[in-house]
């Protein structure tokens, strides 16, 4: 190790939530928790430092109107990296980011494949337009296309009912979460209403993504079998928009979406509380705009989430829970630098004083 430059980063490190260093360095682009010997030009960053951020609920690749060219989903990616998100769980894009990984600048990508959307019960161009009996077949294919994830669209408006309802019946479901699971990927499912989360869950789904429709009755459901949910409460904070917008056609949905609106921060709470793993997803890259992490983590606070536990769903949870590692001996040098403590005041997250990916120091 002799003769070589590395980053010294000092202060407080947070490598846990309940575990702190005054200091940790970078050496060849990884973590060392102990001193390098021989080390020379050194550079040292000081400050308060968290692994890099995770937004659990992203579209890189992606806008309202489908799938973008590589120069938007290029300056999507840095958005999010220049706000310390350094690890993305992309929910669903028709996009081909591969590119990403050959880029030692941008924010590591976990691919969910292209969404999996009954016929016409979706946003045009943005998935697989499928009835249930190619259910499994799609599945299939997007496992194996994916890195380890899988997105099912799992309710959505029924124009004939004017409300939302399920898309699949439950033997559907229940066929394609266990050829997810024989091909070694986990299941995820955009749900807004009460009526699709009883099925999927029973189906062995295992994760939800807004899950607004959670009720008293499914709740214990989802704890019991260990079902995790993004809550994405900086997209459901459109839902009044949106009702507004539908209000004349379909009036039922409009109140539906408002009701399920009014009472967010309830839901939200209310599944923590029941012990219901929460992570942090901003639904960025459909009509929000990406960098929107620091937000939704003062959301979570809001709804009542203590701000270490609504930390850890954006830092060390996320990233046990999505199998890539934190600030550990060896791991790339993935982390972000405040100028104060963010278990004391979330809100510090917007400000990064530095950015650090692969053990350079980019903002």
């Amino acid at each position: 190790m002799n003769d070589r430059a590395v980053l010294h980063v000092k202060g407080r490190v947070l490598v846990g939530p309940d575990e702190a260093r005054d200091e940790v360095w970078v050496v060849d682009g990884r973590v060392c928790l102990d001193r390098p010997a021989g080390a020379r030009d050194v550079r040292t960053v000081e400050g308060w430092a968290l692994p890099g951020l995770v937004d659990a609920h992203c579209h890189v690749g992606l806008d309202a109107h489908g799938a973008v060219p590589d120069d938007v989903a290029e300056k999507q990616a840095l958005t999010d990296r220049d706000t310390g998100t350094l690890l993305v769980r992309d929910a669903g894009s028709p996009s081909d980011t591969r590119w990403i990984d050959d880029r030692d600048d941008l924010p590591k990508i976990i691919r969910a494949g292209r969404h999996i959307a009954r016929t016409r019960r979706y946003i045009r161009n943005y998935a697989w337009e499928v009835e249930p009996d190619d259910l499994v077949a799609y599945v299939a294919q997007e496992a194996r296309r994916g890195d380890g994830w899988v997105k099912l669209v799992g309710d959505w408006i029924d124009r004939e009912a004017g409300d939302l309802s399920a898309c699949w019946p439950r033997g559907a479901v229940e066929a394609a979460i266990a050829e997810a699971h024989r091909l070694g990927a986990r299941v995820t499912a955009h749900c807004f209403s009460e009526d699709s989360l009883r099925d999927l869950v029973e189906a062995g789904i295992d994760c939800v993504e807004h899950a607004t429709g959670l009720t008293e009755e499914t709740i214990p459901l989802f704890a019991e079998r260990g079902v995790a949910i993004v809550p994405t409460l900086v997209n459901i904070a459109t839902f009044p928009k949106l009702a507004e917008g539908g209000e004349s056609r379909f009036p039922r949905w409009s109140a539906h979406m408002r009701r399920l609106h009014a009472r967010r921060y309830d839901t939200v709470r209310a599944a923590y509380d029941a012990g219901i793993p929460v992570y942090v997803g901003t639904d960025a890259g459909g009509s929000l705009a990406h960098g929107l992490v620091a937000e939704e983590v003062a959301e979570l606070v809001t709804a009542g989430i203590p701000a270490v536990a609504a930390l850890s769903a954006a830092t060390w949870g996320a990233r046990t829970w999505l199998g890539r590692p934190g600030l550990d001996e060896g791991a790339p040098a993935d982390l972000v630098v405040y100028e104060t403590d963010p278990r004391t005041d979330v809100r510090v997250l917007a400000a990064p004083r530095r950015v650090v990916l692969n053990g350079r120091v980019v903002v």
